[in-house]
């Protein structure tokens, strides 16, 4: 016969940094959408975009975000959640870095699509 405890100990609760690491994501996430679209005219300037141009800072970030979603969950599925959710946070944070070392338009917007995959 197994013993089984079926009161385990409050501290022992395996989920509960869940709700606020999902939570931190997901700000981040309208976070960076909020503050790249109210810093989008001055960027323009300081790097010298033209203004068709200027909407890709905005775009790549989207698509390579949306277009890696679900490839994003398989990759949790296969390696584990902490280990995708870790590396996302490191992607996300050095191409953060390059962007905002940008001297080129072309090297913020591929920044910015590195983001999103991240």
């Amino acid at each position: 016969m197994v013993n089984v405890n079926p009161n385990p100990s409050p501290n022992a609760q395996p989920g509960r940094l869940l709700l606020p690491v999902l939570l931190t994501v997901q700000f981040l996430v309208s976070l960076d959408m909020s503050v790249v679209n109210i810093a989008l005219p001055d960027m323009g300037d300081d790097l010298g975009f033209a203004p068709d141009a200027l909407l890709w800072v905005v775009n790549a970030y989207a698509l390579a975000f949306g277009g890696l979603l679900m490839f994003g969950g398989r990759l949790a599925d296969l390696i584990g959640r902490r280990t995708t959710l870790t590396w996302g946070f490191a992607v996300f944070g050095v191409a953060s870095l390059a962007g905002g070392l940008a001297l080129v338009p072309g090297q913020l917007i591929a920044a910015r699509a590195v983001q999103g995959a991240g």
